[in-house]
């Protein structure tokens, strides 16, 4: 496995970041530094936390503690892997991320600064995307010698796009100009990784080099609970631009509910008001897979009426006419709350993410052509167009699934064949961190 590692990442290494070059060092840009708080098909793993353990300290500054292809993480007990040999499943994560990286990696906002480029969303940058890139540059070390140098690239530019409303916050989309817009308040998605990628990178490098990941994460996920957690429901907000005199204050969306990373706050701050974000967005999970899609266990991209009677949005609430549907935010839940299933074992998400697998390998005889992009809560489909970021995450989700090898096999199949166009960002950034889990490299700090 170490040769074909090693192999993998001289690919990388010479694979530069596409649509700009390096333009020096920009002593402005980076925050003054605070002192720090304090193998085969079947099943694999052990019951855990999934954090990383037995990791020896780094042989000098940069290097990575929990390197790619290590397999530190422990999985929950009976956790699924695709069929094959190891290395070569973590050689097809390899060769996904040196594409990625060439289509979406970018230098084009500034010195020592780095982007993730999103032509398929609003806007050329979004705080989702640059999210993405610190969890994956994180924990992609190892496989990459530049993943340091993109991280913190990557931090540069999400502290100098602060939220106008929560400056601990980052700013949710700018222009090809990289100039905030649209009043530059902040989306909860972003940060929630943000924070994540913080807490890796403390686990993966240390907090004693240019920056104090963990002082600032420790700060994000404070900003985290002040702007975007409604104080009164547990629950995630849309940004921090909602407040109780308008609609959306009492609206959740459900690619927002990453219970592994509201474990990994607790776990960092020590603050037990996470434990109860946690406990409510499982419920909250539970009971929308119960009353509104008990056949399927699909969630809705929007819940409304979060205080009294939540509910899947009734009509367009934010984006489109399926913000009540499984559409291309909720495309995301089998991944978010399987990652949780498979590192933590906790048997809420578990029996979350084995009704969604169970009925979508059924519902499609086995075949990932068939899912489609988009369905009813009923199972109803939205479209027949084939696309990695529906079909991806329950890939994820297909781990937790007693029943489920020969399906793993097949989207794990369908992933690490898949093509992607320089369109593609969306896709190819679901698939990417999917693959990453699946493949066994999942670790929590």
């Amino acid at each position: 496995m170490a040769a074909a590692l090693a192999a993998a990442a001289l690919a990388v290494a010479g694979c530069a970041a596409d649509g700009g070059t390096a333009r020096g060092a920009d002593p402005g840009s980076a925050a003054a530094r605070t002192p720090a708080a304090s193998g085969t098909g079947g099943t694999t793993g052990t019951p855990g936390t999934g954090g990383a353990t037995g990791t020896p300290a780094p042989a000098a500054p940069d290097a990575p503690r929990v390197p790619f292809g290590g397999h530190a993480g422990r999985y929950a007990a009976g956790t699924l892997r695709p069929s094959g040999d190891q290395a070569a499943l973590d050689a097809k994560v390899v060769e996904h991320y040196r594409r990625w990286k060439a289509a979406f990696v970018r230098q084009d906002c500034g010195h020592d600064r780095y982007q993730i480029l999103s032509p398929d969303a609003d806007h050329p940058y979004v705080a989702e995307a640059q999210g993405y890139g610190m969890v994956v540059a994180a924990t992609m070390a190892g496989a990459d010698p530049d993943a340091k140098k993109i991280f913190d690239g990557l931090l540069r530019y999400v502290l100098a796009h602060p939220s106008s409303i929560t400056p601990g916050l980052l700013a949710a989309e700018q222009d090809a100009s990289c100039k905030s817009v649209n009043g530059g308040d902040s989306a909860t998605d972003g940060d929630l990784d943000v924070a994540y990628g913080l807490l890796l990178a403390d686990r993966q490098w240390g907090s004693s080099g240019a920056f104090d990941y963990r002082g600032l994460a420790l700060d994000r996920i404070r900003a985290i609970r002040k702007g975007e957690i409604n104080p009164v429901t547990r629950l995630t907000k849309l940004g921090d631009w909602t407040d109780r005199g308008d609609e959306y204050y009492w609206v959740s969306r459900s690619s927002d509910w990453m219970i592994g990373h509201f474990r990994a706050f607790r776990r960092a701050t020590g603050d037990p008001f996470w434990d109860a974000v946690t406990d409510a967005h499982q419920d909250l999970i539970a009971a929308q897979q119960a009353r509104y899609a008990p056949g399927t266990g699909l969630l809705a991209d929007f819940v409304v009426g979060t205080r009294t009677a939540p509910k899947p949005a009734p009509r367009e609430v934010l984006e489109d006419p399926h913000d009540g549907a499984y559409w291309w935010n909720a495309c995301r839940t089998p991944w978010r709350i399987g990652d949780d299933a498979v590192t933590s074992g906790d048997a809420r998400s578990l029996a979350a993410v084995r009704r969604m697998s169970a009925w979508i390998r059924e519902e499609t005889g086995g075949d990932p052509g068939r899912i489609g992009a988009g369905r009813t809560l009923a199972g109803r489909s939205l479209s027949g167009d084939t696309e990695l970021a529906f079909s991806a995450p329950f890939a994820v989700a297909a781990m937790a699934d007693p029943g489920g090898q020969a399906w793993l096999d097949a989207l794990w199949d369908e992933m690490a064949t898949a093509a992607f166009t320089r369109r593609d960002y969306f896709s190819a950034s679901v698939t990417l961190q999917a693959m990453i889990t699946v493949s066994g490299n999942r670790w929590t700090p």
